[in-house]
């Protein structure tokens, strides 16, 4: 599937702002499943210094610097990325045997998913994930039957409310409200399954806009979107990641767009910064994901 993401960020400043440094993700990733195109972020005021990099998950981070006075900022970032289904793994291991396969031992090979099995910033593992995850997790359950089970459990006990929460929402706050939107949900959900001594990540990135006929809009499919990604460990060798998406009951599929990856919001926010001035703001996103058969395809990548 060929799909053409626009998406638009636009402040609007009182005072104006004196000075500005800003940090985006808003470059797809490549992955065994998607192919970025082309890609091109357009900044107004024009920055007068604008550099790319890599950050340690492998996500392309945007680094601009505004050094004059201005009463507004305009980011554009255009996208054309080729996606394709995502396999369903054959099998999982029985989730307390994927625990202690992740479990340390001397002399143990090392596996990088480990790292996303403890706490971050936004997500703690805490007692109350545990309870509200068990549940789902009888002895000898396998893992992504499990997370399966997790993630319908989450979407039918929660409420997607907008005005429920905001991007500073502690993950327990959520999960006691039971109301929240996307990367609350996820949160909900990667606090559960840390909890349980199992690895999963924070993924940000984008819907289609306009389901296939016949099938329904999936919710939070006019801006960033945010899912979860599990670790299903292998007995041998090194296992495998799979996308689930409590806020539409639904493993990602061709119809998703990976923005970034993290332990949790704190690492993939489509943009933050510092501004020197600009006490009060207005803040508007608008997110487009359409067939590019539809669309004007973005231009050649650019620094």
């Amino acid at each position: 599937m060929l799909l053409h993401v626009l998406h638009e960020t636009a402040y609007d400043y009182s005072p104006m702002v004196r000075t500005a440094q800003h940090m985006a993700h808003l470059k797809p990733a490549n992955t065994p499943w998607q192919q970025l195109l082309s890609h091109r972020l357009t900044v107004d005021p024009k920055p007068a210094r604008q550099t790319e990099s890599v950050d340690v998950y492998g996500n392309t981070r945007s680094f601009f610097g505004l050094q004059y006075v201005h009463d507004g900022l305009r980011v554009q970032a255009e996208s054309l990325v080729s996606t394709s289904p995502r396999p369903e793994p054959a099998d999982s291991l029985p989730w307390d045997a994927a625990v202690e396969r992740m479990r340390y031992h001397r002399a143990a090979r090392y596996d990088p998913a480990a790292e996303f099995a403890f706490a971050s910033p936004y997500v703690p593992r805490d007692t109350a994930f545990a309870g509200y995850a068990q549940p789902s997790f009888p002895e000898g359950r396998p893992l992504l039957e499990a997370a399966r089970d997790l993630m319908r459990r989450i979407h039918a006990d929660f409420e997607y409310e907008t005005t429920a929460t905001d991007v500073n929402t502690p993950a327990l706050e959520a999960l006691a409200l039971r109301k929240g939107v996307c990367q609350d949900l996820a949160h909900v959900m990667l606090g559960c399954l840390r909890s349980l001594r199992l690895p999963a990540r924070y993924v940000s990135g984008y819907l289609l806009t306009e389901p296939p006929p016949g099938q329904p809009r999936l919710v939070g499919c006019d801006a960033s979107h945010a899912w979860v990604s599990v670790y299903l460990p292998v007995a041998e060798g090194t296992g495998s990641w799979f996308d689930l998406d409590p806020t539409n009951d639904r493993a990602a599929g061709e119809d998703y767009v990976t923005l970034a990856i993290g332990r949790d919001y704190s690492d993939v926010s489509p943009m933050r910064g510092v501004i020197h001035g600009g006490t009060n703001h207005a803040l508007r996103v608008a997110v487009t994901v359409t067939p590019a058969e539809s669309a004007a395809p973005a231009e050649a990548a650019t620094p």
